[in-house]
């Protein structure tokens, strides 16, 4: 179980840092661009992958305990 929480870990750093560069590319656009739409819908798949992980990551945590 140890090994699966460090990957989930790793997953969600990977997610936060997915998440910043998506924020930091969509500060340069006009947000009434496609792009910037795109990265919106991203942005909404990132957060939601990281409050997942996150939810997962608890749930074992508290099966080690």
């Amino acid at each position: 179980m140890n090994k699966l929480l460090e990957y989930m870990n790793l997953h969600l750093i990977s997610l936060m840092q997915d998440a910043e560069q998506v924020e930091d590319e969509m500060e340069k656009l006009d947000p009434a661009s496609k792009d910037w739409e795109h990265l919106d819908i991203e942005m909404i798949s990132l957060n939601g992958q990281i409050i997942a992980t996150r939810h997962l990551m608890s749930v074992a945590k508290g099966m080690i305990e």
